[in-house]
């Protein structure tokens, strides 16, 4: 991944920490525009078309919560949230609005930026793709980063991609929440409920009924595992 070929919009009202993380990434070879409200960041991103975008939770004008909504109904952006809230309530909802990743302040720059490479080198591919998989109903490509399921295209972030994908090249095989974050998340450690947000969220795509999956299903007390006999209509 050549990083001056990626362009990251940079949401931060503080302008210490704005010029700070700036100077980063430009030193990594990034592109880098800038906003610092919630309204300005939604201009820049539909004129501007970033790679990544990282986005601070509070914000003036509009949050940072509901600048992810947003940006999730018009583009497949990755986004990385920031969050000077450290409790797990307000992580999963940034999750749960589609953040593809979150930093929580007092962060280091230099780890910020990893975390930017990380996510970009997961929504776009360098080498030669894997070849594509399909298991009940689902047809995932890695080529493209698509999924469809039953022939609806489903709208996927690249966390809930990268999710999807790894169980379903292993399916009926069970893996605890600490395996998943290091395997999909490239983490030695992190907030578990990160993974279990994320399958929530593909459940709510690929389940007929969420609550009850026949896809994506719970071993109680170990973790996950994706059943390929499973059956279900996936919706956007």
């Amino acid at each position: 991944m050549d990083p001056g070929n990626r362009r990251v919009l940079l949401v931060e009202d503080e302008q210490t920490i704005a010029d700070v993380v700036r100077d980063y990434l430009l030193k990594a070879g990034f592109q880098v525009d800038m906003a610092a409200d919630g309204f300005t960041a939604l201009k820049v991103a539909a004129s501007r078309q970033p790679d990544l975008v990282i986005l601070d939770r509070m914000l003036p004008g509009l949050d940072g919560v509901e600048v992810c909504r947003r940006l999730r109904q018009t583009m497949s952006v990755p986004v990385i949230m920031v969050t000077a809230l450290g409790t797990e309530d307000d992580r999963i909802l940034g999750l749960e609005m589609g953040a593809d990743d979150y930093v929580t302040k007092p962060f280091s720059p230099r780890e910020l930026v990893l975390r930017v490479k990380s996510v970009l080198r997961r929504s776009v591919k360098e080498f030669a793709p894997e070849p594509s998989v399909e298991a009940a109903g689902l047809e995932l490509d890695p080529a493209s980063r698509t999924v469809t399921h039953n022939g609806n295209p489903l709208a996927l972030t690249v966390r809930e991609f990268d999710l999807l994908a790894f169980l379903m090249r292993r399916p009926n095989q069970v893996f605890s929440r600490e395996e998943l974050i290091k395997a999909v998340w490239g983490w030695d450690f992190g907030d578990l409920s990160t993974v279990t947000v994320h399958v929530r969220r593909l459940r709510e795509k690929i389940e007929a009924n969420p609550t009850t999956p026949e896809l994506i299903k719970t071993v109680w007390g170990v973790g996950y595992r994706f059943d390929d006999t499973g059956g279900g209509h996936g919706r956007q």
